[in-house]
């Protein structure tokens, strides 16, 4: 599984750094709130975990399953929702939870859903922006890192369902995917 990586952009420590100082960030911004933190299934999964741990707040934790990609590179451009949520968040301050923040076809659709179900307040934190991929413009309230246009892996990220357990960030080989 190493091996199919060509080189690493966020180690083991980066990633737990980073997580650290957003998780400071995101409670001092809603500190005396309880906001629902909804992750997006599945690649945001770890990174959620971490990030819950790395509040300082109450908060409450749901999820969402999205599909846009299927076992491909690129977004098909059409979003399915696959699992909605079990939560009513209406009044409630609502920070959605992903993994990467890629062509914005996916974020858009959802964070225009969650809006459609009355929050007090929507907010989105991801690990990974990659700004160069946008076909439809977004910015995320809060960014773990900006990631040049590779195809990356880890750290809940997957090619086909695998890589997702690495402890690190990486390029995977194109050889891989071709």
């Amino acid at each position: 599984m190493h091996r199919d990586i060509e080189k690493i952009f966020f180690t083991e420590e980066d990633i737990a750094k980073r997580v650290r100082e957003l998780g400071k960030q995101i409670s001092a911004d809603y500190a005396g709130k309880n906001p629902v933190l909804i992750g997006v299934l599945k690649g945001a999964f770890v990174f959620m975990a971490d990030l819950l741990r790395a509040l300082d707040i109450h908060c409450q934790v749901e999820f969402v399953a999205c599909s846009s990609y299927g076992a491909g590179t690129e977004t098909s451009g059409t979003v399915t929702l696959t699992k909605g949520l079990s939560l009513d968040i209406k009044g409630r301050d609502v920070i959605i939870v992903e993994d990467i923040l890629d062509s914005g076809v996916t974020i858009n659709f959802l964070k225009d859903y969650l809006l459609s179900l009355g929050p007090a307040s929507v907010k989105v934190c991801t690990f990974l922006d990659k700004p160069a991929r946008r076909k439809m413009p977004f910015e995320a309230d809060y960014v773990g890192y900006t990631c040049e246009d590779a195809f990356v892996v880890g750290y809940g990220l997957d090619y086909a369902e695998r890589y997702r357990n690495l402890p690190y960030i990486g390029v995977l080989k194109q050889e891989v995917y071709a």
